[in-house]
């Protein structure tokens, strides 16, 4: 009896130690996983804390997990207790492990989070997911959670330099004067880019102070380019720019300038820089030259700039060269440079070789680098390195047809561009009336009447510019959902279903556009075809879309049209098929828009002026040929002084400022 008591008393005490264990170690367990939780949702990027590890485990439907499951905890009290169930500690290990968490520098792969059961992380899937929405959880500058710069990388991070790294995504597509320019202009901060480089689309640089780091990210979709999209700017900590971790000492580029002549070959001109990092010399003194460093590479055009610049042929295969934005400077540093081996190296796009586009080379190597792989064909991968280096002879050690092309060496201008093309007074008269009532209906508001000038079988389609970026952030994402662009529109279905036929259905398309104000002062008209029954001709200029009570959008877009027409009764114009293109107006385009106030037509051209006023307007409307409203004009600008108005009138006409749309009567 006091045996079987003791056993007893025995076993409650293993299990009453059992469980005291296990409460212990979950509550150390919470108390840790809610200060993970507290760092994650406080700092705005992510660091070198860490978070829990959990295991991947493979029964996923309900009666595989409980049997996975009970067959591991049958295993783990092997080695528990002997309870036939998981020990105190047994649980608890599954998720103590950590895992770094991704720093606000690194790419974007890598920042993913660590998902435990092998699926695609879907949003909306959890506290983390409501906490990145939140602001609260680490993000990419400009994108996510609110950009924190009161942390420089605090708890061992890698961002106590205080550097930060700026993104512009599809930068590349914008001049870098345009963009530092505009960037700065609504910087609430002077601050100086270090470092601008293009990676791919994306344009970085890099900036050293916190505040110039906020300020910048506040930038982010302040400014919009000429296609009507919002230039976004990403900040990230970072670690420093690479040129300030210069590891070339000036002993080592001693060596490696005496490696360099022992390599070059005055007879031709030729520099062979083959594999260079495992060259005897450089590696006998522990030099290790990597050329697709930026410190190295242009160590290296240095020693060539000052001490050959005549260079003809440069040979840098096999050196694990991957960009080639040090390279650029080959253009205005080797002149003379005729032969490039890039081979064997890690070029990845054909896109690379535009920063070389300056050089005249005549023979390039390119083989085994990933790019060749890229092309469908051999004719293909000709004409897009053809279109770098037009004076192309070899490729890869192969000859190649001679181009055609145009040798100019003189830099030559593009002519101005001239005014309107008529072919005769008789057609520009007919245009300009057709146009001056065509767009005075279209403006109005009610383009219903519009059904008067199409003919019963009239078909259009409106176009814009093709664009690989989301079309709703730009101006011109009303149009873009029918835009029939062929480099978009691919499927003969949808082609033809974007195609608007018969004049019904063409004023009804008409309507749902936004309403406008065209610039008539600035169109521009070209006849393209004339017949007896035929006329085809392009009207060009700028508008604007008006919003409510009149007022227009801050945005000037710029359209091109082409009708093609046939006569219809009393001289007029009927409109068989209408092309639209619309685009985003150039800054010189804004610039002229809107200057020359258009006339207001009424029914009444000269309702308040005096007799003596109406005699001597009618007689200027005829001495100048304009009509009665653009003849008022000019008369009440020059206060009524005939002599006066008549001299100006002149001076204008001679210098092609007076629209065309003065002269419709």
């Amino acid at each position: 009896m006091h045996l079987q008591e003791k056993k007893t008393n025995i076993h409650t005490a293993s299990l009453n130690s059992v469980n005291s264990g296990v409460i212990s170690d979950l509550r150390d367990f919470v108390v840790r996983r809610e200060v993970r939780r507290t760092d994650f949702m406080v700092h705005g990027e992510h660091d070198d804390r860490t978070a829990p590890q959990f295991r991947n485990r493979k029964g996923r439907g309900p009666h595989k997990g409980r049997y996975d499951r009970s067959r591991r905890d049958r295993q783990r009290g092997n080695h528990s207790g002997g309870f036939g169930g998981p020990g105190p500690r047994s649980r608890l290990d599954d998720t103590d492990g950590d895992v770094t968490m991704s720093d606000g520098s690194q790419d974007s792969s890598s920042q993913n989070r660590f998902n435990p059961y092998g699926r695609p992380f879907r949003k909306g899937d959890g506290r983390f997911d409501r906490d990145r929405r939140q602001g609260k959880g680490g993000g990419r500058g400009g994108g996510g959670g609110p950009f924190r710069v009161g942390d420089r990388g605090g708890g061992g991070g890698k961002n106590q330099s205080g550097w930060y790294k700026v993104t512009i995504p599809h930068g590349r597509k914008y001049d870098k004067k345009w963009l530092l320019t505009a960037l700065q202009n609504i910087c609430s901060v002077t601050y100086t880019p270090v470092q601008y480089h293009v990676d791919h689309n994306r344009v970085h640089f890099y900036v050293d102070d916190s505040s110039v780091a906020s300020a910048l990210h506040k930038c982010s979709h302040k400014i919009t380019d000429t296609d009507g999209y919002k230039v976004e700017v990403h900040v990230n900590k970072s670690a420093p720019p690479s040129f300030l971790l210069s590891d070339l000492k000036p002993e080592h580029l001693e060596h490696l300038k005496q490696c360099m002549a022992k390599r070059f070959d005055g007879s031709q001109q030729a520099l062979d820089l083959n594999n260079i990092r495992t060259d005897p010399d450089l590696v006998s003194q522990n030099i290790e030259v990597i050329l697709n460093r930026k410190t190295n590479m242009e160590a290296v055009i240095k020693i060539i700039e000052e001490n050959i610049p005549e260079l003809t042929s440069l040979n840098l295969s096999n050196n694990r060269i991957h960009k080639l934005d040090e390279l650029a400077e080959l253009v205005t540093k080797v002149p003379n440079l005729k032969t490039l081996n890039l081979s064997q190296n890690e070029l990845k796009s054909d896109r690379e070789l535009d920063k070389l586009k300056g050089l005249k080379l005549v023979e390039l190597w390119l083989t085994r680098n990933p790019l060749c792989d890229v092309f469908k064909d051999q004719a293909s991968y000709i004409s897009a390195v053809r279109q770098r280096f037009p004076r192309l002879l070899r490729l890869d050690g192969h000859d190649l047809p001679p181009p055609i092309g145009f040798d100019v060496e003189t830099p030559t201008t593009i002519p101005p561009c001239k005014g309107s093309c008529f072919g005769s007074d008789e057609i520009k008269a007919v245009i300009l009336r057709f146009l001056q009532q065509y767009y005075s209906i279209y403006d109005s508001g009610d383009r219903q009447p519009l059904l008067d000038a199409y003919h019963d079988g009239a078909s259009l389609s409106i176009t814009t510019p093709y664009s690989t970026q989301n079309p709703s952030r730009s101006s011109l994402g009303e149009y873009y959902k029918d835009s029939r662009n062929l480099k978009r529109v691919k499927d003969s279905t949808i082609r033809f279903r974007l195609l608007k036929h018969t004049r019904l259905n063409v004023v009804a398309f008409l309507n749902e556009l936004p309403k406008t104000q065209h610039d008539i002062a600035s169109f521009t008209i070209d006849v393209n075809t004339y017949t007896n029954t035929l006329l085809s001709f392009t009207v060009s200029g700028v508008f604007k879309e008006v919003v409510v009570d009149g007022k227009s959008r801050e945005s000037t877009m710029a359209f091109s049209r082409v009708f093609i027409t046939v006569p219809a009764g009393n001289s007029g114009l009927c409109i068989v098929n209408d092309q639209l293109f619309i685009r985003m107006a150039t800054t010189e385009e804004i610039r002229r828009a809107f200057v020359a106030p258009a006339p207001t037509p009424s029914s009444s051209p000269v309702p308040t002026l005096t007799a003596q006023q109406q005699e001597m307007l009618t007689a200027f409307s005829q001495k100048s040929g304009m009509n009665l409203e653009w003849s008022q004009k000019c008369l009440q600008d020059n206060e009524w002084d005939f002599s006066r108005a008549a001299h100006i009138f002149t001076q204008l006409k001679a210098e092609g400022k007076i629209p065309d749309v003065a002269f419709i009567k």
